[in-house]
């Protein structure tokens, strides 16, 4: 598997949209990046389409092409019919002249190529009565089939592609050719790496475009309409039996677009539900002109089918027919070792993701698997982790946040933009004296507390912390915190009930109080009887005075 689709690690962010959209489930992660496993990749692009990172890039072949350029054999350009659609109506002697320009020696049509294969086809259904055939001309139609439905081998025509067929012819007319073949493809990359003798370098529109631009080179739009050009409709969904014999009796004719269509009708094919028929597949919606490189630099489907449609001729090239044995190629299955588990194995790793029961699976194709057995069989296979399933991780997060809400001391109250509570734990509850959430959950924040610090946080966006109250309908002292929630317009409200703490301080400043008021008394009580005792003690002089001087002068007149 050629190393077509590349990973720019700084870009990826963990979204899991490539494994959404990989129809194969052909990417791993690990370590929080996305891998792509070779071995299991169709190269359909989907995952290079849909990347909003843009952390998938096709590998740039430019350098290479370059290479083959400075080298002495000409270098020629088989450009796929889709080039019309993506270069808005600029002819193929437009690009021709362009493309002498940067070096080419010359360019042509692969359409001419798809003028073989589509004669090999109606060779092969008029003189080989095949059952069912598939068209071979998509290269990840084909590595869908080898990889994925080995089974459907002999269904799988049996012929190049219109690349190959045209880059065989291209070397058989002009001797030590190189071809450089350019679309809107990455599976033609790996189809190039696969078979090395016949295309030397694949390059996608765009990395013809960028050269272009950094050579200032500009393409005219005049278009060279060419009656003989039938197989111009390659690129588009039923194109391919535009320009077969659709008259060749015994078979009903297809055109499916689409990895996951294609997918369908294999299986259905395998359960033996369809015969007699000639089923053209294409890997892309819309077929070519639906390709990864147009799909997301040039999204324009029903102008690009009307392009194509007005290039196209009503009659094939006028080219010699090769040799049926020289267009002949063999497919062979292609092994892709991903151990299976067993029943128990993933019944052990569906209880690790919280999937204990049936009801418990809830497929909702978050982790990008359409159910939750398919992932837990990525995980055994080391494809997948548990942490990418979205209800796992929310389940962990809410645990996690119960947890604490529900073994917090303090009351917590959330509300919504209006003010709605939409959670409320135990100990809030005990403070409001409720006894069941559902008795205000949804209601408003007027029935149970002030809405006015709420409105205020609301307004000016700013948190009121530990800012102590009297919820006198309770009988209970708060502190309250608000604050408003980071990224929401949720408010959270904090209640720490301080009600004792209140009670004991209260208590603290009663009895404070009585003991100054006894101090006082005391004080003035034993003012009173100092006052007492000074008072009695100055009668008492006063009287041993008199006696003194009585004594005195009764002595005196003796």
């Amino acid at each position: 598997m050629a190393n077509c689709l590349t990973l720019k690690k700084s870009n990826c962010k963990n979204c899991y949209k490539c494994i959404r959209h990989c129809p194969v489930k052909s990417i791993r992660f690990s370590g929080n990046q996305a891998h792509i496993i070779g071995d299991e990749c169709i190269l359909c692009g989907h995952c290079f389409v849909v990347c909003p990172q843009n952390a998938k890039q096709i590998a740039d072949s430019t350098e290479k092409v370059k290479v083959l350029l400075q080298g002495d054999c000409p270098v020629v350009v088989s450009l796929a019919p889709s080039f019309i659609a993506n270069y808005d109506g600029a002819g193929i002697e437009s690009i021709q002249t362009a493309l002498r320009q940067l070096g080419f020696h010359s360019a042509e049509e692969t359409a001419i190529g798809a003028t073989f294969v589509k004669n090999e086809y109606n060779k092969m259904l008029l003189e080989e009565q095949r059952d069912v055939v598939i068209s071979s001309c998509c290269h990840s139609v084909n590595l869908l089939i080898q990889k994925y439905y080995p089974d459907l081998l002999g269904c799988l025509a049996d012929v190049l592609s219109p690349m190959q067929a045209h880059a065989q012819d291209i070397k058989r007319r002009i001797p030590d050719a190189k071809v450089v073949f350019i679309g809107p493809c990455v599976a033609k990359k790996d189809e190039a790496e696969m078979y090395p003798d016949l295309v030397d370098a694949v390059l996608t529109f765009e990395e013809l475009t960028q050269w272009l631009e950094a050579e200032r080179i500009t393409l005219s739009g005049e278009s060279d309409r060419d009656e003989n050009s039938r197989a111009r409709f390659f690129p588009t969904t039923g194109g391919i039996l535009k320009t077969m014999n659709t008259e060749i009796e015994g078979y009903s004719y297809l055109a499916i677009d689409g990895v996951e269509n294609c997918i369908a009708a294999l299986k259905d094919i395998q359960n033996g539900k369809i015969h007699h028929c000639f089923i053209e597949m294409s890997a892309c919606a819309g077929s070519c002109i639906g390709g990864p490189v147009m799909e997301k630099y040039h999204r324009t489907p029903v102008q690009d089918y009307i392009q194509v449609s007005e290039y196209a001729g009503k009659k094939d090239f006028s080219v010699a027919r090769p040799e049926t044995a020289s267009l002949k190629k063999d497919f062979s299955a292609i092994q892709h070792h991903a151990m299976r588990p067993s029943e128990a194995e993933i019944t052990k790793i569906l209880a690790d993701m919280g999937k204990t029961t049936p009801d418990k699976e809830l497929n909702c194709g978050s982790c990008g698997y359409n159910t939750c057995r398919e992932k837990a069989v990525a995980i055994y296979q080391g494809k997948a982790e548990i942490s990418m399933c979205l209800p796992y991780l929310m389940d962990r997060a809410e645990g996690f946040s119960d947890a604490i809400v529900s073994n917090t001391p303090n009351g917590i109250i959330v509300l919504n933009d209006r003010l709605e509570i939409q959670q409320i734990n135990q100990p809030a509850l005990h403070i409001m004296n409720l006894r069941h959430p559902s008795e205000v959950l949804g209601e408003q924040a007027v029935r149970v507390m002030d809405p006015v610090p709420l409105l205020k946080v609301q307004q000016e966006k700013q948190g009121v912390y530990n800012e102590r109250l009297y919820l006198a309908e309770y009988d209970r002292y708060v502190e309250q915190t608000i604050v408003p929630a980071k990224d929401s317009k949720m408010l959270i409200c904090l209640m720490r009930d301080v009600t004792g703490e209140e009670k004991e301080r209260q208590r603290k400043e009663e009895i404070s109080r009585n003991t100054v008021e006894v101090a006082d008394k005391v004080v003035e009580k034993q003012m009173r009887i100092v006052q007492e005792i000074a008072s009695l003690l100055g009668e008492t002089a006063a009287e041993t005075k008199i006696a003194l001087s009585n004594l005195k002068e009764s002595i005196t007149d003796e």
